[in-house]
């Protein structure tokens, strides 16, 4: 078992204006990230299915060449393999959900 406060975690900057504090349990990867309005999120693929839950701004994702505007509430799965890329339109937090763990952001 284990149990902490988000705002506890450590912050990471992963790109320029993409911070996020990460929780890992023994499947998945947690990221919750705080992202600055007006930043390009460059267009990548990983083999993690990857579950995108919008809390609090606006955010263009392209998954497949196809662009969603996500807002609070809304939630968008990325299948693994997929490529995507996006930008913040305002200030935003979102939370993801990776399965497998995302090795690289231990």
């Amino acid at each position: 078992m284990f149990r902490t406060r988000v705002a506890d975690i450590e912050p990471r900057e992963v790109l320029p204006g993409y911070r996020a504090r990460f929780v890992h349990s023994e499947r998945t990867t947690h990221a919750y990230w705080e992202i600055d309005g007006g930043v390009p999120l460059p267009e990548h693929a990983h083999p993690h299915e990857q579950i995108v839950n919008m809390l609090e701004g606006e955010y263009e994702l392209s998954v497949g060449g196809e662009a969603h505007v996500l807002r609070a509430g809304d939630v968008l799965v990325i299948p693994p393999g997929v490529p995507h890329s996006g930008r913040s339109l305002t200030d935003c937090r979102i939370l993801d959900v990776f399965a497998p763990v995302r090795e690289d952001y231990l």
